[in-house]
Order: C-alpha cells, then structure tokens, then sequence
C-alpha cells in the first residue's frame, strides 16, 4: 500500500523529472488575492503569472499545495463529517505550464503518472472533456488510446473555467475513477453521476482564451495549463478505501483521538469531525491567523468550536483538542516543516480558545436543550439561536449541525432579524467616517533606485487627478505622478512611505505619500505652483531626514523581533508592523502578557546590540538560498525570486525590502513605550528610537521630577512615599466605610419609627443624607430585620444623581416586587432599574422630583395589594 506520503513524493519527483520547479505550498493566507478567504486551490499562488503581472525563472512548477474550504463562497463545512470526501483542509497536487507546454505534454503527463507511476488499470479511469474541445478529444482518443466507451463528453457547466467574469478561461479535462459496480452511480454526464461510482481525482485546465466584458473569447498568446488533483481522494484510491477517512493521514489521527476519549467505534461520527478540523485549525493558525470575532480569525473560531463539541459528545469534558497538534506533526511536518516549526504557538492558541469557550459551553447546551424541549414544532426559534450566538458564542453553524444530528431545522429567517437589529443598534451608537480610494489601473513600471541616493532626474510616467488620468497637473491640485525612476520608497512590509518634493523649472510638488500599485509608484500630493506634464523631466527630492528617522525605527525592529524570540521563545513571529518617524509598532505571537522582567530584558539585548554598532549588510540572493541562510521571512510579505536579505551581525537575519541605517550605532537607543494584547494570542509592542528616545526619557525624568515635588520626597524615595500614602488612603476608606454603615444604622433605627402600615405591612420611603448605594443596602436590610413585614425605598443624592435602594421582605415578594418599586420611583426622577424581587436598585437625575416619588410609594403599595 502506498502511503499519503509516498504518493506525495511521487507526484512532485514525477514532475520534477519533466523539468518542472518544485514549489513549496503557499500559506493559507493569500498574499496576492484579497478577495479570497483562504488559499482554495494549487493555482492560487501563480495568479499573478497567468495574468501576465508577474514573471518568474522558471516556465513549468508542481507543487502540493495546503487549501482551506471553510468560509467564503467555498465553505465545505457543514458537510464535513457527514459525507465521504469533504474536508475543511485538503491538499491540492498541481503541475503548471507558464506558456510552455499545453494540452498534449499535460494529457500525456496525466496518463503517464497515473497509469505507469502509480499503475492505476487504464479500464479503472474514465476521461471528460469539453464538449466543444476537439483538440484534447483527438489526445485522449487517438493518441493516449483511451478507450470512446470510458470517454465523454460535458457542457461549460463542468468543464470550462474561469477565473472570473472576464479574463483568463478555458476548457477542462477531468479524469474519474471508477470504484465498481456494486457502488451506486453512473458515468459523468449522465442521470446518475451523483452516486459514488466515478470520482473525480484530477482536473486538467487549460487557460486557452481571455474573456471580455461582451463574452467574446479571444485566444491568449501563451496558453497555459493548471491542474489540481487532491491527495485525500487519490490516497483512497490507492489505498482501497472508498472513504477518504480511511486513508493513513486520517486513521492515525482518529486513532490519537480514540485513545484520549476511550471510544472504540472508528466510523463514529464525530471523531472524523475532529480529525478534519485539527488539520485546518493547526494549519490555519501556522500560516498566522488567529481565533476572532471576524474574518479569517471567526472562520477559524468556528472550526476549533465545531471540534470541540464533538469532543464534548465524546466524552472529553476537559480540554484535548490542542493535544493532537503532536499526531498531526508527526503525519505531516516532514512534508510542512513550518507546522513542525510552529507546534509550540498551535498548542498554545487552540488550548487558550478552548478554555475560552468551555466555560459557556454547557450553559449553551443546557438553552438549546430546553429550548428544544419547549419547542412545538421541528424548528429551533431565531431568538434562541441569536441568544446561544451572541452570548455562549455558538456559531449558527454549530447550532446547525446540532439541529440536523437531532432532525430539526434552525429559524435562519429570524436569526438574521435578530443579527440586524444588533447591528442597527451597533450602528446607531457608533458614527463613522471616512473616504474610498478610487481603483485606478496604472500600466507603467517604477524602478526603485532609493537604496543608495535620496535625490534622482526622471521622467513623468503618467499623472492622476480626481482618480483620472490627465495631461498635466497644475498649481492648487492635488494628484498622483507616477515616474519612471524613483528614490521614494513606496509603503510596503510596515514601512510608510517617503516625503519629499518633486521639482522642475518654476515649478513644484510636495510629496505627503508614497504607495505602489502593480509596478508603478505613486507619489500622492498637491502641486504648489507651476504645472507639471506628462513625459516631463523632473527632480525627485525625499525628506533625508524623515527617511533617516523612518530608518532607525525599521532597523530596530529587526533588532527587536530577534530580541523578543531569544527572551520568549522561538513561537514568536512577527504578525504585522508600523514603521514611520516617530516610533515603531511591532505585532507578535504570544500567548501572555510580556513581565516587566521580560521586557527590560529584551530592551536591554536591542540596545546592546545598538552598542556593539554592528553593520547593517544587504544581500542580494536566491529565495531559497537565503531561507536556507537562516533568514527569516516576514508574515504577509510576498517575495520574489531575488530577494534582500538584511543582517546584524548573527543577531538578526531576515528577508526585508526596506530601507535601514548603516550600523546598528546609528539607532541610538530604543525604550519600549506600551506593551499590551491586541487579539488572541497577538501582543503588540510600541517603541520610540534615537532622538525620539531620548526625548521619552527626558519626559518621564520630568515627570518623576513633578511626582517627586508633590509628595516632598526624593527622586529614589518616590515609590515608599507613594506607597506609604496608598496605605494611608486605603486605611481612610475603610474608616469612611465605618462611618457610613454606622449613620446609616443610626438613620435607619430612627426612621424606623417613621414607618406607616398597610394591611399589616410596614411601608417606608425615605432619604438618607451622605450615604452611599452600600450604606443604603445596609440600611434596608437592618430595616427589614426590624420592621418584620415590610416594603423599604431609601435614597440618596450625590452631585444631583440619585441611588434607589428597595427592599421587600420575602413573605410578600408574590404580591410585590422590590424591582418594581424600583421602577415606579426611578420613572418618576428622570431613571430606570431592577433587580431581584426582594431586593432592587436604580437611579435618576430630577432630585426635585424625588419627594413627591416617595410620598406616591405608599398609594403605589395599596394599588398592588388590591389588585
């Protein structure tokens, strides 16, 4: 039997023996695509190649690529579990064609892995392809000899693609497997081709046209070719399994999960469940995304949810997901050493989410349980699933699959109702502001020459006003140039993007901005007199010193993000970055607050670095040469063939774009400002450098200086008089609080007497000079020990708000309620409250209304006891 493992090798040696580059799988997170969720197939990566916007060494790739289905336009998540071959993750294996070879070379390398490779029966494999494509027909008949009774013929529906409404398209061929007769299902392109018997196992997609916005199709110079054949489904072929849960890469994780949860039965259910989803969570959060309330980090949250309830009706009551990162790495990160790299921080953010939500989970359950108890019909309210939503945090979804194990549906109608009218809310206590950007396509290309000079003569490439291309820009305007050489670096990894002037004869432009687009630079600003013209030869000054404090801010950042991973750990990656002026904002992996020992730590290693004034070197290398060098790579930078890698010494090695100081020295210094979480399992670390450092201590010393004159002490004596005065002032409070109880005792024995009775209860409501809301429930709860049947409404006023405090004793709690009087009085002054029946609190503003509230208490009383 030949493992997932096996098969994975063979594929990618069959194709590099046919001079193909092997590429290694791209994150999950798409750095060229923002409008995908996830990386959804092999082809994702090349996207810019086949659009002609990107060129690359080689003309021929293969690659096993990791892809996610689980949120978006393709969600495979609800049926995962439920049928044979739907996984939230899957790999993708691939070859490319970048204007190389086409059909034939791909038809031909198809059938030659599959039957000779792998030694599949040509008899078992039944070939599609589209019903206008005479080209691949003649292959597959004449040529390959593939047999016109496994052979057909299909519409555009299943066997053209495209990229998109417009551009890039072609005819497919897919190739199917027949499992055999006594599995039910007829060819593809017949009435029963939804049965089981034929499964695709790999698609060929030649990109043959490009499609206008009128439907035409017009031929592409270099048609290519992008093939997909998933890993699960072939393993199952060639393990002689008809489930792709009963291929290895499933089985020894199911086995992991069999042992954690004593559960015998490895068909159940809910244990394929989990092993899909340890899958796509671990690699979700290697590939850095990260459990949230929105987007990429919401999808994630909903898997790792989804698995834990089903380790829930497994019997795993505490928390298990996380341990099986160890039998996933042990399947897999020989094939993705990244996972391997990551397992710490995997652990890590599936343990801290899990205990997140095992804390509402019950309670959750526990709702749903009565609600579908309560329930007369086989629909599970909007209400109730808003409510397990918005406040036990169960995805929709999760109630779904809840709902379906059970036979019932879920009010999708109401919960949405439910959903808007949160988000109405949202929306009405919230105001925003802001601008659209306008999408404009720029063809030319920018060389970037600023690593070396600050100053460089060029030529106007094109000018944009009021998102139009236009001739010329004149004095007032505000606009985009874009030129053919540039000293301005275009914001990128973190880094903003640089000021300066563009100037020519009597005439200038000041650069605010500096962003690229595709190839071309745009240097954003406003024209301050004179004019500027397309074709123009102009001179392209940056602010040398806003670029030299941008740079030792960058530089820094290296340094620290070394730093952090030498005191915290080697989890520590970085997860996002500002670079400008003033300071540095550094986004990282970690999973608890950084100590303050840490932290001095950590800024001490940055500034020794600084001291030993190390060079700053640049390299131009080969992307895999420089991984292979140490360097690391930034999260969510795409990289080139060629890319820079950066060095300080040994201390930090990492790809980077930027621009940076000369030696370490030039920094200065660094002081960390803010440390604080931004999202789970995220931290982020603000710093000022150089100057501005200097600047930060001057100011604390300043402020120290202050401390230390308001509380007569000496700069090293601050922190024990500060303490002694704390002291003191907690001694204080608790003196005040004596104070308090003891007048609101007092008050409440004399007011005691003040009490009127109706029908044989005791009624009183009344105001309690400088009391507080606990004075006040003090006092209601003496008055009710000494009254016995009684209905107390005591107040206090404090800068014009009042505290209500009503009690009721429980013998009459049936008849009247403590929230309710609340309500009456509270209505009366300008507030609202509630509470328990025998005992409520509220508020107002209208002390001037507070005494004829009072005096209504006891003909509000009397109305209740007749009713």
């Amino acid at each position: 039997m030949k493992s997932s493992a096996d098969i994975r090798k063979l594929f990618l040696d069959f194709f590099a023996s046919k001079g193909h580059e092997v590429v290694a799988s791209s994150p999950l997170v798409p750095a060229n695509d923002p409008t995908l969720l996830f990386t959804n197939a092999g082809m994702v990566q090349f996207k810019e190649t086949f659009l002609g916007q990107e060129t690359r060494k080689y003309t021929r790739a293969v690659t096993t690529q990791r892809c996610v289905r689980a949120g978006g336009k393709h969600n495979d998540l609800e049926n995962v579990g439920y049928t044979a071959r739907h996984h939230t993750f899957f790999e993708m294996l691939g070859n490319f064609s970048f204007g190389d070879y086409f059909k034939r070379e791909a038809i031909q390398y198809a059938w030659e892995f599959l039957t000779e490779t792998l030694a599949l029966p040509a008899e078992k494999l039944w070939i599609t392809v589209f019903e206008e494509d005479d080209e691949a027909a003649d292959i597959w008949l004449n040529e390959i000899g593939v047999s016109a009774e496994r052979f057909s013929r299909i519409g555009a529906k299943d066997n053209f693609w495209s990229m998109g409404d417009t551009g890039p398209c072609g005819p497919c061929s897919e190739i199917f497997y027949d499992h055999g007769g006594d599995v039910a299902g007829g060819p593809p392109g017949t009435p029963e081709e939804d049965g089981d018997r034929y499964i695709e196992i790999w698609n060929l997609v030649f990109m043959q046209f490009n499609r206008s916005a009128d439907g035409t199709l017009t031929p592409l110079p270099k048609p290519s070719v992008d093939t997909g054949m998933g890993l699960e489904r072939l393993a199952a072929v060639l393990q002689h399994v008809h489930n792709n849960y009963e291929i290895d890469l499933f089985q020894h994780l199911i086995q992991a999960i069999q042992k954690l949860s004593g559960t015998e039965d490895h068909t159940n259910f809910s244990l394929r469940v989990i092993a899909d989803h340890i899958r796509s969570c671990s690699f979700m959060i290697t590939d850095g995304v990260y459990p949230s309330n929105e987007g990429r980090g919401y999808v994630l949250r909903r898997i790792i949810r989804r698995a834990i309830r089903h380790g829930h009706k497994l019997g795993l009551k505490d928390n298990f997901f996380y341990k099986l990162v160890q039998p996933l790495v042990d399947e897999m990160g020989e094939a993705f050493p990244e996972l391997a790299q990551s397992q710490e921080l995997v652990e890590k953010a599936l343990q801290q989410e899990e205990t997140r939500f095992a804390d509402t989970l019950d309670n959750g359950l526990k709702i749903l349980d009565q609600a579908i108890e309560d329930m007369g019909d086989k629909e599970i309210p909007g209400e109730t699933v808003f409510l397990l939503y918005d406040t036990y945090g169960f995805p929709i979804d999760l109630t779904a699959d809840i709902a379906r194990e059970r036979g019932l549906t879920i009010d999708i109608a109401g919960f949405e109702r439910a959903m808007e009218a949160q988000r109405n809310r949202a929306r009405s206590a919230s105001q925003f502001s802001g601008g659209l950007s306008d999408q404009i396509t720029i063809d030319s290309s920018t060389e970037f020459c600023g690593y070396d000079l600050t100053q460089h003569d060029s030529t106007i490439l094109a000018i944009i006003v009021n998102g139009e291309h236009v001739d010329s820009i004149s004095e007032g305007q505000e606009g985009l140039i874009v030129l053919d050489k540039t000293p301005f670096y275009a914001e990128s990894g973190g880094q903003v993007g640089d000021h300066g002037e563009i100037n020519a004869d009597n005439a200038s432009f000041t650069v605010s901005d500096t962003r690229k687009q595709s190839q071309a630079f745009t240097h954003i600003g406003r024209c301050e007199h004179g004019r500027f013209q397309v074709g123009q030869r102009v001179t392209a000054q940056i602010d040398e010193n806003n670029r030299l404090a941008t740079a030792l801010n960058h530089s820094a950042t290296h340094l620290l993000h070394a730093a952090l991973r030498k005191v915290l750990g080697e989890h520590v990656m970085q997860k996002g970055s500002l670079v400008n002026p003033q300071r540095l904002r550094f986004d990282f992996s970690h999973f608890e607050p950084v100590t303050p020992a840490q932290l001095r730590e950590i800024e001490r290693l940055v500034n020794q670095q600084i001291r030993l004034n190390h060079p700053v070197e640049t390299r131009l290398m080969a992307i895999e040469e420089a991984k292979k060098s140490g360097a690391m790579a930034l999260f969510g930078e795409k990289y080139d063939d060629e890319v820079r890698v950066l060095s300080m010494s040994d201390f930090s090695i990492e790809l980077c774009g930027g621009t940076h100081v000369k030696q370490t020295g030039d920094i200065g210094m660094l002081k960390i400002t803010s440390e604080a979480g931004i999202a789970s399992g995220v931290r982020r670390i603000e710093a000022v450098t150089g100057e501005k450092a200097i600047d930060y201590i001057e100011q604390m010393e300043t402020t120290l200086a202050d401390v230390s004159d308001l509380l007569k002490a000496k700069p090293a004596n601050v922190q024990d008089k500060a303490s002694q005065l704390v002291q003191r002032q907690r001694e204080l409070e608790k003196e005040l609080e004596a104070l308090k109880a003891k007048l609101a005792s007092s008050a409440g024995n004399d007011l005691a007497d003040s009490a009127t009775e109706i029908n044989g209860i005791k009624v009183l409501a009344s105001t309690l000079e400088g009391a507080d809301g606990k004075s006040l429930r003090d006092a209601v709860d003496q008055l009710k020990n000494k009254l016995g049947t009684a209905v107390i409404a005591l107040t206090a006023v404090n800068d014009e708000k009042i505290t209500i405090i009503a009690g009721v004793t429980k013998d009459i709690t049936d008849k009247i309620r403590a929230g309710d009087l609340v309500g009456h009085i509270a209505s009366q002054v300008g507030g609202k409250g509630g509470g328990r029946p025998d005992m409520a609190q509220g508020g107002g503003n209208e002390p001037q209304n507070l005494a004829a509230a009072l005096a209504s208490v006891p003909d509000w009383v009397t109305s209740k006891l007749e009713n």
